[in-house]
């Protein structure tokens, strides 16, 4: 109410049943009668997956991708999105479109689909289509690609070495194939890809975001960053410094996911960089215009919660029946 936030993220922490997360989604949206919230969460499947039983235990991507079967992606995507539709998250920070291409990468591994951009590509537009089936947002992550990485970004900044032609036929696939199937979002990623830019990581790089995404790929949609509290940032910037670097490079949704203060530190750099002029109103209106497009076109007008058809859709014996299914085929 005193900052005006635009969305926010869960977090395990966050998470107790699904009565209270529900709960917990309908009283921030009434915070926001203005404007809907993007309630955002990271429930990719596997080990990045935030809401516990009752919730339906869905597999990771690794075992879905081995699976190779479109229309059972799709339905494991339909499935988790419509667990979280029922509580009232309306965005969802997945797919992952990373190759697993570094077998020492320790961060990616079994988030990805697999080691082929084709098979990345195809599984990837089946959850992106089962997620826009549903009015939920997709969020592809981690461009340009964070799978041929042996260093996790949470902990310093990883480098990639590779030439441009290398990255066009591999790491970039997954997200051009998306961006030409109407994906809404992408997440950055905290990586230094010094073919693109050899100082700066992606997510503050405005040769990265603006002139790679958006001018040779022609990613219209909304750009967020992972989280600038993690060390592959704040190792060389502050969260105030990486705030306004990241809108300067044309990003449109900052996520700061662990500390009241720098929150509030992020916003206040950010109006002060407005003032001096660092950061133009035109720049703060591209953005302001495509998060307003997102709300309008997945959040208004969505029905109220029911907690009777939510009781029946959590943890359901059809979605946990599909889980098993998966889990059979996509052993090895």
């Amino acid at each position: 109410t005193e900052y005006h936030i635009g969305g926010v993220i869960l977090f395990s922490r966050n998470i107790e049943s699904p009565e209270q997360v529900a709960a917990l989604c309908e009283s921030l949206q009434a915070l926001s009668p203005g404007a809907p919230l993007l309630i955002a969460i990271d429930q990719e499947g596997g080990r990045v997956s935030r809401l516990p039983l009752p919730f339906t235990q869905f597999p990771p991507a690794r075992t879905v991708g081995r699976c190779n079967s479109v229309p059972l992606t799709y339905s494991n995507t339909e499935a988790m999105s419509q667990e979280l539709l029922a509580v009232g998250i309306n965005m969802n920070f997945a797919p992952v479109l990373d190759i697993h291409t570094n077998p020492q990468n320790p961060v990616i591994g079994d988030r990805a689909f697999g080691s082929n951009p084709t098979l990345v590509s195809k599984h990837g537009m089946a959850v992106i289509a089962a997620m826009l089936d549903q009015r939920i947002i997709p969020c592809g992550k981690h461009f340009p690609g964070h799978g041929d990485t042996n260093v996790d970004s949470h902990f310093a900044l990883p480098v990639i070495d590779h030439d441009v032609s290398h990255l066009d036929e591999r790491e970039l696939r997954p997200f051009a194939h998306a961006i030409e199937n109407r994906l809404p979002c992408i997440m950055t990623a905290h990586i230094c890809c010094r073919a693109f830019d050899p100082d700066l990581p992606a997510s503050l790089s405005e040769k990265i975001v603006n002139g790679l995404l958006r001018k040779t790929m022609k990613f219209n949609g909304v750009v967020v960053t992972d989280d600038l509290e993690m060390k592959g940032i704040t190792d060389q910037f502050s969260v105030p410094e990486a705030t306004v670097k990241a809108v300067a490079a044309g990003s449109d949704l900052l996520l700061v996911c662990h500390s009241f203060d720098r929150e509030i530190a992020a916003i206040e750099a950010l109006d002060a960089a407005v003032s001096k002029g660092t950061i133009s109103h035109g720049r703060l209106d591209q953005s302001l215009e495509r998060l307003l497009f997102l709300k309008q076109h997945f959040i208004l007008n969505r029905p109220k919660q029911d907690l009777q058809a939510l009781r029946k859709t959590i943890g359901s014996p059809a979605h946990n029946t599909l889980v098993e299914s998966i889990q059979q085929r996509g052993q090895g």
